[in-house]
């Protein structure tokens, strides 16, 4: 009986939990292994955060809140920390991606606190796929280095990439 209240986490669930650990570690170990800003740690803690948020206004049970509210709070909320990574660099703006992705795991972590256990993995498939097969066409197709898509060396010294 003891045992049972150590592990007991309600109104929470571990498959949940585990879910939102899984996605946010498929998604920071691409950022990671290439050395962007959100890695392992920080993916998961996003998810796992929005998860918690969402979940216990899900939970709560009174005719005067509106979970859609706190779901909305907690992406202006992620939408600022992701403006935390975006810097201009050589007259560029750099960490858009790493922004765009920190904006994306919160909605991963809303998908689970819906219950959509399943969908969550494969979103977060999706958003894995985007990030490194997209990487990949930019590397090996000038059509998709054009603009402000074009690869620059940000060492000062270095001669821009025509």
């Amino acid at each position: 009986m003891m045992l049972e209240n150590i592990f007991n986490i309600y109104p929470f669930n571990w498959t949940s939990m585990g879910t939102a650990l899984l996605c946010g570690t498929m998604i920071g170990l691409e950022r990671q292994l290439r050395g962007k800003p959100v890695g392992i740690r920080t993916s998961s803690m996003i998810i796992l955060g929005t998860y918690v948020f969402v979940h216990m206004a899900l939970s709560i049970k009174s005719g005067t809140l509106d979970p859609s509210r706190v779901i909305g709070q907690v992406i202006t909320g992620v939408g600022f920390l992701g403006a935390g990574v975006m810097l201009v660099r050589n007259g560029s703006v750099v960490g858009v991606t790493s922004a765009a992705t920190i904006w994306v795991l919160a909605g991963v972590g809303v998908i689970i606190a819906q219950g959509f256990l399943l969908t969550a993995i494969k979103v977060s498939l999706l958003i894995v796929f985007i990030l490194y097969f997209v990487e990949l066409l930019e590397r090996r197709s000038k059509l998709f280095r054009r603009g402000v898509h074009r690869k620059y060396n940000l060492d000062p010294g270095a001669e821009k990439e025509n």
